[in-house]
This record gives structure tokens, C-alpha cells and sequence, in this order.
């Protein structure tokens, strides 16, 4: 099975959940449509949606939780 990266609109601070006291958007493992919101980056206190763009199986995240990325570093993988 062939994998399709995900990757980061922009740099800044990756978080998996819309809040501290919130559950992460998607699971590990979880499917995604292309609306699905996966996480959020945040740049100066702005925050910026990143939605799936696909539809694959089993999301799998290669960053973690308020981990920093660079734009178009791939954040999650999923399968076809």
C-alpha cells in the first residue's frame, strides 16, 4: 500500500487538538476525507487549520504534539 504525505501549509507550531483540554482532531490510525481537519499550525497567535486534502486510511503523524515545522515538511502520512 502505497502512502500520500501530508505536509505543512506554513511554518510555525503544529497542535493535533483545538485545545489543551480538547481530543486531538484525528487519532492515530483513523481515516480522513479531504475536509477533515488534522491539526492546527500556529504563527503569532494566529491559528491555521490543516485539512487532510485526501482520502486515505490509517492517518499516521511523523510530528508531534506543539512540535515546530517548516513549510511543506511533511506533519502526517496516510494510505490509499
Amino acid at each position: 500500500m502505497s502512502r500520500i504525505e501530508i505536509k505543512s501549509p506554513l511554518p510555525g507550531t503544529f497542535y493535533r487538538r483545538p485545545a489543551p483540554d480538547k481530543p486531538d482532531f484525528k487519532k492515530e490510525g483513523e481515516d480522513v476525507e479531504p475536509s477533515d481537519t488534522i491539526g492546527l499550525v500556529e504563527v503569532m497567535k494566529t491559528f491555521i487549520e490543516v485539512h487532510a486534502g485526501v482520502t486515505g486510511r490509517g492517518i499516521v503523524f511523523l510530528v508531534d504534539d506543539a512540535e515546530a515545522v517548516m513549510a511543506g515538511q511533511v506533519i502526517a502520512e496516510v494510505g490509499e
